[in-house]
């Protein structure tokens, strides 16, 4: 294989990109921008061959293809986020990012690509909390602007594959482990740290980020395709996820339960909070919102197609997370990263 992967220092990309090293795959292109911070990836930095550039700039992606006999494509690049300001970049990257891709690898004749989606681009509907694939994506309120930039995303993959293009699409829940602690989920395990006080009796799905890549990396190495898998390893509380990391963090687990009108009112200091003292906001609108809402995912489609494939134990992961988050305060450092099998 001659392996391309987009968003390679990212938090998916970044241990994808270890895990296929590890392997030992030797021929894999990695993009990263000028200014993409490269802790996430050093063990193997100088075992990838790596192209400076942006999904986004179509002559980049023409002359990197042209040059190199790319077969396999993980498609990872991707903007995750809940800040209005952010809002145009993300429909770009997301939706036109993973066109630019899917045309290059119908013009290059790639032999499979996996594209990384989200459970939120299979859409949420009141009163259907059980979602599976068989989902159909409807309009509603409760579809964040994040969820509409995957689903568009989706649809360039879809389109691809019926042009031609060879593809499978994985919908990870909420992935955990260990990465930059002020970005993604990463976040959560800080905020804990910092003893928030609030917690919600919404439900979702979460995942171990060293299971989507071994799922990403069997998938492609598999005679499956045109099909996407929710991954999935299980459903709780956002407050039990929470109660977990404050007791492996020595922290008060959260004791105020939010009602809609604390919710409002906190997402609302959150972003006085970034305009005074400047940064993200913590908490945002849409956040905020989707922190209350309930849904339970299942993954027996993506325990079917790889019947050897297991899912970590949540526990396990939240666990062992939570011990690198403690090290990485004690070294003084805002990152770190859970080691493969």
């Amino acid at each position: 294989m001659n392996i391309l992967i987009t968003g390679a220092t990212g938090f998916v990309g970044s241990y994808l990109t270890r895990y296929l090293v590890q392997k030992g795959h030797t021929h894999i292109i990695a993009i990263k921008r000028k200014t993409s911070r490269m802790e996430l990836v050093h063990p193997i930095v100088d075992k990838v061959t790596w192209a400076e550039g942006d999904i986004l700039d179509v002559p980049f992606l023409e002359k990197l293809f042209s040059e190199n006999e790319i077969t396999h494509i993980y498609h990872c690049a991707a903007v995750v986020s809940f800040d209005p300001k952010e809002r145009e970049m993300m429909y770009a990257v997301n939706g036109i990012g993973t066109e630019n891709i899917v045309n290059m690898a119908l013009a290059f004749n790639i032999k499979k690509l996996i594209h990384v989606s989200s459970i939120a681009a299979v859409g949420r509907v009141k009163n259907e909390i059980n979602v599976s694939e068989s989902n159909k994506w409807q309009r509603s309120p409760l579809n964040s602007h994040y969820a509409i930039s995957k689903f568009q995303a989706e649809q360039e993959v879809w389109r691809g594959i019926a042009e031609g293009l060879n593809a499978a699409i994985v919908n990870p829940s909420v992935i955990i482990g260990s990465q930059y602690w002020q970005q993604g989920t990463g976040k959560m395990f800080d905020l804990v740290w910092q003893s928030l006080p609030y917690y919600t009796q919404g439900v979702t799905g979460y995942v171990d980020v060293r299971d989507v890549v071994r799922y990403m990396v069997e998938l492609m190495n598999s005679d499956i395709d045109n099909q996407r898998f929710i991954l999935n390893a299980e459903n709780i509380t956002y407050q039990d996820f929470f109660a977990q990391i404050a007791t492996i963090l020595d922290k008060k687990p959260a004791h105020i339960q939010v009602t809609p009108f604390i919710r409002e009112m906190v997402w609302r200091m959150a972003w006085l909070k970034s305009k005074i003292m400047g940064g993200k906001p913590f908490l945002t609108k849409e956040s905020a919102r989707a922190s209350m809402t309930t849904f339970y995912y299942n993954n027996e489609k993506s325990l079917k197609a790889l019947p050897h494939f297991q899912y970590r134990p949540l526990a396990e992961t939240i666990r062992e997370t939570s011990l690198q988050f403690k090290e990485s305060q004690q070294k003084g450092i805002d990152y770190n990263y859970l080691e493969f099998d």
